[in-house]
């Protein structure tokens, strides 16, 4: 991963940075679409009170899970594409 001198060469955080970005806006996204699909009806719809706030509640409390899982899920897919095989490790495939 590092270039001369173990310093990341312009690609490489240019790469880098590009997927973070990818990362953050698919993430809030996911979570956007989530965020609609389990409390859009208690929004849209006139639904019993206990049932919309807990649509509501519900829809608040996997949002911020759903977009932590996916930026580390995208970072993590990123770094093993970067490091494939670690020096001194076997490859489990091998």
């Amino acid at each position: 991963m590092y270039a001369h001198g173990g310093r990341r060469s312009n690609a490489q955080r240019d790469a880098a940075t590009v997927e973070i970005g990818y990362a953050l806006v698919s993430a809030a996204f996911a979570a956007a679409v989530l965020f609609g699909a389990v409390a859009g009806p208690a929004l849209l719809f006139d639904l019993p009170h206990l049932l919309s706030k807990a649509l509501l509640w519900l829809g608040v409390a996997v949002t911020p899970v759903v977009f932590i899982v996916r930026v580390v899920s995208v970072l993590v897919r990123f770094q093993r594409a970067v490091h494939p095989n670690q020096p001194g490790l076997t490859n489990p495939d091998s």
